[in-house]
């Protein structure tokens, strides 16, 4: 089979994956993961780190079920493995009930909407998404008798912590609005998670609920609508950049390394019926000084001046609404169950690598 024809960025990723993890992955050989939500960002780096397992070190390649409905995944994500033995794309939407004949080992649940201004647009979708979706997964790792389920959570789940719940720990329950325009996808998360401890209590599924905090990288969509990927988005058209806060609001963001390193081990592991944090807890960023970062080093890549910061109103009047105005983890949990993982991409270098990447494309 020819090599991956993916940019270079990715590909040193995956290869520093496969070197961070190389005590890790070996619980994979020879065994069958559903991916669900594959050709999505979080999802697809799972599925390129376990192909390139299987390409440099496998005893015995695992096996790759790539669900996906296409509705805001790219197919081109993975495109250049169309043909690999090791790697069986579906079509699927998870809000119906799904029947896979073989013997299935892992699953990773992270089919959903995920960027606020496209569940906000299709609230009902999400929330079948993240509720009924879930429930075919759990009955499926149910059924399947498997070796560990992720459920993908998300860290919106905590809503706007109190000042005293920063860094969020695991065990805060959350200050979220149930009936706001984010109520959609924040309660439908916090759903899945009580279906996922059901599950564990009821049928003792090895379930292993995962918090991801503002993780971003080569894959995240430009269009997307989140922050970073807007900020990114102006600088590679050329204009300033728009901030459409006050800029005081402050978030700690996780390169995507960083995040699967820690899904991955967490999913390998005996840990189960447990919640985690994903992300990374050195620098909490305001969007300001988000803005001035992007601003610095999209320039540099670009070999230009900096570009100028401007407030601006969004079109959006629901934008600000249900913002939380802080978002950092605590990270205490994920280093004392994996003592050999740490976050090992800075901010700068993230950004970089995500400006990199987005310019070796053609965006």
């Amino acid at each position: 089979m020819a090599a991956p024809q993916y940019s270079s960025i990715v590909a040193d990723d995956v290869a520093r994956l496969t070197r961070d993890l190389e005590d890790v992955l070996p619980r994979f050989d020879g065994a069958t993961v559903l991916i669900t939500g594959a050709s999505g960002f979080l999802m697809s780096y799972i599925v390129e780190t376990l192909l390139g397992w299987n390409r440099s070190g496998a005893a015995r390649p695992c096996r790759i079920i790539a669900l996906d409905n296409f509705k805001t995944g790219l197919p081109e994500r993975l495109a250049h493995y169309e043909g690999a033995s090791d790697l069986q794309f579906l079509k699927h939407d998870i809000v119906e009930p799904l029947t896979i004949a073989e013997p299935v080992h892992y699953i990773v649940h992270g089919a959903s909407i995920a960027s606020p201004m496209v569940y906000r647009q299709f609230p009902i979708e999400t929330i079948d998404a993240n509720v009924g979706g879930t429930r075919h997964m759990l009955d499926l790792a149910r059924n399947k008798q498997v070796r560990g389920v992720i459920v993908m959570s998300t860290s919106e789940i905590y809503g706007d912590p109190f000042p005293e719940f920063i860094p969020t720990p695991e065990d805060y329950r959350g200050n979220v609005s149930c009936t706001g325009p984010r109520a959609c996808y924040d309660e439908g998360k916090r759903m899945a998670e009580t279906l996922a401890m059901t599950w564990f209590r009821l049928f003792d599924t090895p379930i292993k609920m995962i918090r991801p905090f503002n993780v971003y990288g080569p894959g995240l969509r430009l269009n997307d609508q989140r922050v970073l990927p807007d900020f990114v988005s102006c600088v590679l058209a050329g204009k300033p950049i728009e901030l459409l806060s006050d800029g005081k609001p402050t978030r700690s963001f996780c390169y995507i390394t960083d995040a699967t390193a820690l899904m991955i081990r967490m999913l390998a592991s005996n840990v189960a019926g447990e919640p985690l944090n994903v992300g990374n807890d050195e620098v909490e960023i305001s969007m300001l000084d988000l803005a001035r970062t992007v601003s610095r080093i999209g320039a540099r890549a670009l070999g230009r001046a900096p570009f100028d910061v401007k407030h601006a109103v969004s079109d959006d009047k629901d934008y600000l609404v249900d913002n939380p105005q802080r978002r950092c983890p605590s990270l205490a949990k994920a280093r004392a169950l994996f003592p050999g993982w740490a976050p090992k991409v800075g901010i700068e270098e993230g950004i970089d690598r995500y400006i990199r990447h987005a310019i070796e494309r053609g965006r």
